[in-house]
């Protein structure tokens, strides 16, 4: 994890609210997974990308879970979290893909510990009603490959970055957890179809946008969940010659833990999270087809290959 997470008690919340309550903080609720959850900040722009990035939740309804984006000179750079009450203080983030990304993961945790529903950190897409996740590591090709998959006649975008699983005794219910996607500028160099989402478009500090592909695709394009019956793990190693590779369920986990579940966002990583994650991921992974796929090629060869999986 690139920032660093300490674990605070209630009490420091209440006091932390009080000696930040004098600040002009905007407020927006979103709709995460069925969680409201809450943001205030002072950062105007955060405020707009985060209703642009997150489905809306009624201002009626009390919040289960809230963030609170601070600029404190007195602070360094990182994150205070009670996981009793669902409160995070974020200090002296530029990067509003962090901000977004712990809320999720602070939804994640509670929804895993209250309601049965995991995280996973990657893309689910539904083509031809089947679902399809592709799972990486950063700088693996993840998003290209994935926005590479949409190009596809008949798919469908659940999530390009985080989304929510229910399992049962069926294939494993992927829940999409954002409405809009946080792309990087270069998407449209890639995938020409991509760039009329990046022209004439304001990006932020870190070359990035909440935009709408349903303005290349079509309404129809975006729905909120499917059932998984395919995991594309992506890595880029030029030491192995193997371009693909089928794996089983040990394989997969394994792979899962040498990446640190491929997720930089886990709020809490205690042994019995550990433990409750990986009996997840072994009633998930049980229930598909699973590949690894290495990303040395082109793009457009590698999406050839994953292509060629899913069928």
């Amino acid at each position: 994890m690139s920032y660093r997470v300490d674990i605070i008690t209630t009490e420091k919340v209440r006091k932390l609210k009080e000696k930040y309550s004098d600040r002009k903080f905007y407020s927006s609720k979103a709709d995460i997974g069925g969680i409201c959850f809450q943001l205030y900040t002072e950062n105007k722009k955060y405020i707009e990308m985060w209703t642009e990035n997150f489905y809306s939740m009624s201002e009626k309804v009390r919040s289960h879970a809230r963030a609170y984006e601070i600029s404190d000179p007195d602070e360094d750079a990182h994150v205070d979290y009670d996981p009793v009450s669902a409160t995070v203080f974020i200090y002296n983030f530029d990067y509003y893909g962090w901000v977004k990304s712990i809320a999720l993961g602070v939804t994640g945790n509670l929804l895993e510990d209250v309601h049965d529903v995991y995280s996973i950190h990657g893309a689910a897409i539904d083509i031809d009603g089947s679902g399809v996740t592709l799972i990486a590591p950063s700088k693996t090709g993840k998003t290209t490959q994935s926005w590479g998959l949409l190009r596809k006649p008949n798919a469908r975008l659940i999530s390009d970055d985080w989304y929510f699983v229910v399992l049962g005794k069926d294939r494993p219910t992927a829940l999409a957890s954002e409405k809009n996607c946080y792309i990087d500028a270069d998407i449209g160099d890639v995938w020409e179809e991509y760039k009329p989402l990046v022209t004439h478009t304001e990006f932020d500090n870190k070359g990035r946008r909440v935009a709408n592909i349903r303005w290349i695709h079509g309404n129809s394009s975006v729905i909120t969940s499917t059932s998984i019956r395919t995991v594309i793990f992506l890595k880029r190693d030029f030491d192995d010659p193997r371009l693909e590779i089928e794996l089983n369920t040990d394989e997969a986990i394994k792979y899962m833990i040498e990446n640190n579940m491929c997720n930089p966002h886990q709020m809490v990583c205690t042994e019995d999270k550990r433990k409750l994650r990986l009996n997840f991921l072994r009633n998930f992974f049980d229930k598909c087809r699973i590949f690894l796929v290495n990303t040395t090629t082109t793009a457009e060869v590698t999406q050839e290959r994953i292509r060629e999986i899913i069928k």
